[in-house]
């Protein structure tokens, strides 16, 4: 399937709200936390308290319930870990993941997350590297003979304790909560939500950061969340 006609597909689609139904579209608000914003450089990016912070004053000054954004947004948080730092060296810049592949939509711990399009339980995982998902869930969805995956990233704990591959999800029905910085790769509460064509051979993990030598790739693999999302 060719990038253009999986676009045409996806935004065809008619999704439940990841966030639920109870939140109107009027009380989004985008949010860039790339490295081009100013205001972020008084801000301690290592510390998620201080970006919990910055982003929830970010938030009420707008009167918001939900800040969201982040696709292929070059980001400068990710410096703080190994797990996505490389050394800094003329060719290390191009393999440096710093890049996000999906859209995060912030909101308080503890906020219920719903499955946008009927599908089944694909994997699931506790990715505990520091900067990492902590508790995942990838969904797996084959509609009008299209397969595809959407990940859910940062969630709690608990929602992943009982899940069981090969479930079947139905649209609109909760399928996981928010975790706590403590438990979600010591970030702000938020959801990575990133759509995947091909999975490859990933279990409860996909890459939502890329470097800019395999952009390319990334950006035809895991298109903008947004054509879901609608915001």
């Amino acid at each position: 399937m060719s990038f253009s006609s999986f676009e045409t597909f996806l935004k065809s689609l008619n999704p439940f709200p990841v966030l639920g139904k109870h939140i109107s579209k009027e009380s989004y608000i985008p949010l860039d936390l790339s490295i081009h914003n100013t205001e972020l450089q008084t801000v301690d990016l290592s510390s998620s308290s201080d970006l919990e912070t910055y982003i929830w004053h970010f938030m009420k000054a707008q009167n918001a319930k939900v800040a969201y954004g982040g696709y292929l947004e070059q980001r400068g948080i990710y410096q703080r870990s190994d797990y996505f730092n490389a050394s800094q060296t003329e060719q290390s810049q191009q393999e440096e993941r710093n890049i996000h592949l999906g859209i995060d939509l912030w909101i308080e711990a503890g906020s219920p997350i719903y499955a946008p399009l009927r599908g089944e339980i694909h994997s699931f995982k506790n990715n505990t590297n520091y900067g990492d998902y902590g508790p995942t869930i990838i969904l797996k969805h084959h509609i009008e003979g299209k397969t595809f995956y959407t990940l859910y990233g940062h969630l709690s704990l608990d929602s992943i304790e009982h899940l069981k591959v090969g479930v079947e999800v139905k649209q609109g029905e909760q399928i996981a909560t928010l975790g706590k910085a403590e438990v979600n790769g010591d970030y702000p509460p938020h959801l990575h939500f990133q759509i995947i064509k091909d999975i490859q051979d990933y279990i409860g993990d996909y890459p939502g950061v890329s470097s800019a030598k395999d952009l390319e790739f990334y950006k035809t693999n895991c298109p903008d969340a947004n054509w879901l999302l609608r915001l």
